[in-house]
């Protein structure tokens, strides 16, 4: 009888111990540090302000601003085109003033943070070491003389975005890059680099996410 009643319990916790851990954010699940390579990101700040910015009075869209591309962020990545996100970790989160000083990385504190608490821990870095990596990794890359001149609206093939940043950087092939749309707009460019920072070939998943549009949108500069 005894057996009959706890297997008789067993069978009605199942289902509900089931539920909770179906109920965990996957997130939950990611470890710091289990990563494959690094995706970064760089958003063309005008399509932004542009598509969502202007809305929340984003401080980035003010008018003479002058932001062009701005890191959205450096990215852990699995190999096959997943990616960790919201790890769990003992690194300490970054104080204001840590988060204050990345302004001009990635165009405000409060992004900064935002990368730190949703990219930055997956990385098993101290925040301030993720930050100078997100530098070292722009560092490396020239960004084309050419976007600083956009005064008026462009309509153009989001290749050419690539093919400029490949003659301002040999290194690099359309195979390590994608650049993304949204709205008719183009958004961000995606560079894939080694743990090492180095460039590296896209994953065939990732290079699924490339602007499928004949013609984008390149906003003006602020």
């Amino acid at each position: 009888m005894r057996y009959r009643h706890k297997a008789s319990c067993i069978r009605r916790l199942l289902p509900l111990a089931l539920a909770l851990i179906l109920a965990l954010p996957a997130s939950a699940q990611h470890r710091a540090g289990d990563f494959d390579h690094y995706l970064l990101a760089l958003s063309w700040m005008p399509a932004f302000c542009a598509i969502e910015g202007d809305a929340r009075d984003d401080a980035r869209c003010a008018p003479d601003t002058g932001l062009g591309w701005v890191v959205h962020g450096l990215w852990p990545q699995h190999a096959g085109g997943t990616w960790p996100e919201y790890c769990r970790g003992d690194a300490r989160d970054p104080s204001r003033a840590q988060t204050a000083a990345q302004a001009d990385l990635y165009g405000a504190a409060g992004a900064a943070w935002h990368q730190w608490n949703k990219h930055g821990r997956c990385t098993g870095l101290s925040a301030e070491s993720y930050y100078r990596l997100a530098r070292l990794a722009l560092s490396r890359l020239t960004l084309p003389d050419v976007f600083a001149r956009i005064e008026n609206p462009l309509l153009l093939a989001p290749e050419v975005v690539e093919e400029a940043f490949i003659e301002a950087n040999p290194g690099l092939n359309p195979d390590m890059m994608v650049t993304t749309c949204r709205d008719s707009a183009i958004v961000e460019l995606r560079l894939c680099l080694t743990r090492a920072l180095e460039p590296r070939s896209c994953d065939p998943e990732v290079l699924r996410r490339e602007c499928s549009l004949n013609a984008a949108r390149l906003e003006a500069l602020r």
